[in-house]
């Protein structure tokens, strides 16, 4: 099959609907979380932060998992895998073995993101064609954005932790159902490649890091930096969100148009105006127009990175290169977490902003890597025949 004979049909906008079911139940989980712990458990404030945080440890340590998985037994088992793990992790919450269940449920989280965004991401690809990837990857990040923005509203609407839990529960079990309506016809390589060559993930994955640096410092400090110029903060973060969702739902295609470079460094200009006009303090008009283009930017270096990586990267492959490039984002998203709390507690807020646009500096220099080095023609013979969605 050619192609351009992929439809983004009925098949792809399914899938769609039910990765935005599972977000949308992490999404009504997560803002109940911490209060839950902290109150309803009895847990410290230090408890809080190690049972937030133990996510990302098990979701950076799945994607390696959930990358083969894909490849070698289909996007979905792997996508139905991991809303199973988040189905789960609801049920977790509601244990009566206190603290463990708050563990519990949040390991089982890590887990099922990593394999629910591997294999949505991979079969994506594979419904819309990979002539078309940018544009079916900002359709999953549309799914996804959407139900974590949702998700808080109807967590707040159900009015406690127990309902929340439940409503993931029950959600994980709909996003199954719908995905169950759905064939798939991805047929693993008969002969699976024992070892990939992770060095040619290295510049890629180090430029998606060095763009997320950012994101720890929008969600911790955002709100806390612009109470001192207006107290704009949440509106400010709705705008950087709403702003994402839009984007990447209408214009998600343009790295598959035009030279995905140009989109790439087009978004990291964007997000270096617009956290420098943040750690400026502008007054709260400006402020929601800063978070806004920032969010514009942020939009597209994803998948102008990860769509040029998966159009060399042979279709057996593709689930774990998805896996291993997300990786890198759990990684730098940590690690940035901790260093955004020191430079904010010993330098101040703007200076935080100071080390995301640091950040971007850094992905722009690995980005001439991704895409002006001389080997970026991948030997066609290595996936002569693209397998069917």
């Amino acid at each position: 099959m050619s192609f351009s004979a992929h439809e983004m049909g009925a098949r792809f906008w399914s899938l769609i609907a039910a990765t935005f079911l599972g977000f949308l139940g992490i999404g009504t989980v997560l803002p109940r979380l911490a209060p839950h712990v902290r109150y309803d458990l009895g847990g410290s404030d230090q408890t809080v932060g190690f049972v937030i945080g133990s996510f990302s440890f098990v979701a950076l340590i799945s994607r390696f998992v959930s990358g083969p998985l894909a490849d070698n037994r289909g996007r979905k088992i792997a996508l139905v895998t991991g809303l199973a793990s988040c189905s789960a992790a609801g049920a977790a919450y509601l244990l009566p073995i206190g603290i463990g269940s708050a563990f519990l449920g949040r390991m089982l989280q890590g887990f099922g993101e990593a394999c629910l965004y591997t294999g949505a991401a991979a079969w994506a690809v594979e419904l819309a064609g990979i002539d078309r990837s940018s544009q079916a990857l900002g359709y999953v990040s549309t799914g996804i954005w959407g139900g974590i923005s949702a998700g808080p509203v109807v967590g707040h609407w159900l009015g406690t932790f127990e309902r929340a839990a439940w409503s993931q529960m029950l959600l994980g079990v709909a996003a199954i159902v719908l995905l169950m309506q759905i064939p798939e016809h991805y047929v693993p390589h008969p002969n699976p490649r024992r070892r990939m060559v992770a060095s040619r993930f290295l510049a890629p994955g180090i430029a998606i890091g060095f763009v997320n640096v950012h994101y720890p410092v929008i969600t911790g400090f955002l709100v806390l930096h612009l109470a001192q110029y207006g107290n704009s903060g949440p509106v400010a973060f709705s705008a950087y969100a709403a702003v994402i969702l839009l984007s990447r739902f209408f214009l998600g295609g343009l790295p598959d148009r035009l030279p995905p470079w140009r989109t790439f460094y087009l978004g990291l200009a964007c997000m270096a105006i617009g956290l420098a006009a943040i750690a400026a303090g502008p007054r709260p008009v400006l402020a929601v127009i800063a978070t806004g283009v920032l969010g514009f930017g942020f939009s597209f270096p994803w998948a102008s990175i990860a769509s040029t990586v998966l159009k060399k990267t042979p279709p057996q492959e593709r689930g774990s290169a998805v896996g291993i490039l997300s990786a890198f984002y759990d990684l730098f998203v940590g690690l940035s977490s901790f260093s955004a709390g020191a430079v904010a507690k010993r330098f101040g807020y703007p200076a935080a902003f100071g080390m995301a646009i640091v950040g971007i500096g850094a992905a722009a220099l690995a980005g001439r890597f991704v895409f002006f080095r001389g080997d970026t023609e991948e030997p066609k013979e290595a996936w002569e025949e693209e397998v069917v969605a």
